[in-house]
């Protein structure tokens, strides 16, 4: 039995098959309507949650099963006390496989401890968030046709940035790599990613305060939030705040076939006239999210694939 606590409890291997599974459902659906035919998705979300939680729900009912558990810890027995290790042990009876959100870090592992049944993390506070991370993966994969050699640019808030942070250390595995860190001095990466992770794998990176000066060398740029509240100072934080958002002018400096993500939600970092913009690729990205998570239910449950279409 397997777990998905982090994007690295897969080896590239795995996480090539499980990337090959979900493309070949994102394009014959309809092929795998049956998969889970009489099996049961526990979604325990201790916190509200919108694309994860209801992305876990639609994939496991487009795969034929069905869903049951809750959407705050208020609906819950940790109300009454319980323990997230006596939750799911219970769980492990009604269920064939757990979803699990919680802010506190390290909550689904202390869970998959305990667990009878495969448990999935999606997402422990600043932690981890797997499942998103594999999601862009799979967008990247199927929008440019692979995942080695490419410039990827990570922009907004790289020093709290926990999808920032995880999908840095999954593309490292894959050839061809560079990163350009594109940040307000405030909310650089952090010295442990840096060393451990880019310097350790000889990955080539630059940093930079200016988005325009390095659009033109971007394969995908990958656009997160820059939050008011990580500031020492109001003015610091109006002085840099639009420098990191992307609009239509600024896209003019971009690719032709540069693909723009975000794991949203945003809030005003990227101009809602982006989106009509072919390069605009979050909310294909929300949708892929959904085959992803298809293909790991199927992977975790050791699934087989249907013979020929329903």
């Amino acid at each position: 039995m397997k777990h998905i606590i982090s994007p690295l409890d897969l080896t590239v291997n795995e996480l090539d098959d499980l990337l090959e599974l979900a493309g070949r459902i994102y394009r014959d659906p309809k092929r795998y309507c049956k998969v889970c035919d009489g099996k049961k998705l526990a979604s325990l979300f201790y916190e509200p949650s919108t694309r994860t939680r209801l992305s876990f729900e639609a994939a496991m009912m487009n795969l034929g099963g069905n869903v049951l558990g809750f959407s705050s810890a208020d609906s819950s027995s940790v109300t009454k006390g319980e323990s997230i290790a006596d939750t799911i042990k219970v769980i492990s009876y009604y269920a064939d496989i757990c979803a699990m959100r919680h802010p506190k870090e390290g909550a689904p592992l202390v869970a998959s401890q305990f667990s009878e049944i495969p448990i999935i993390n999606a997402g422990d506070g600043g932690h981890n968030h797997p499942t998103q991370t594999l999601t862009d993966l799979l967008t990247i994969k199927e929008m440019k046709g692979g995942l080695n050699n490419l410039t990827i640019g990570v922009c907004g808030d790289l020093k709290f940035g926990r999808t920032v942070h995880s999908l840095i250390n999954a593309m490292v595995r894959y050839e061809g790599i560079e990163f350009v860190m594109i940040s307000p001095d405030e909310l650089k990466i952090p010295e442990y990613l840096r060393h451990e992770t880019l310097d350790n794998n000889n990955i080539s990176y630059t940093e930079t305060n200016i988005l325009e000066d390095v659009l033109p060398k971007l394969d995908v740029l990958y656009m997160t939030r820059v939050q008011k509240e990580r500031f020492f100072n109001e003015e610091d934080y109006i002085r840099l705040k639009d420098t990191f958002i992307l609009d239509r002018k600024k896209m003019q400096y971009a690719n032709d076939d540069m693909l723009v993500l975000h794991p949203l939600p945003r809030v005003n970092e990227i101009a809602t006239e982006v989106d009509s913009d072919p390069r605009a690729a979050y909310f294909k990205q929300a949708n892929y999210g959904v085959y992803l998570r298809m293909a790991l239910i199927m992977t975790l449950l050791n699934l087989p694939e249907p013979t020929k279409e329903v």
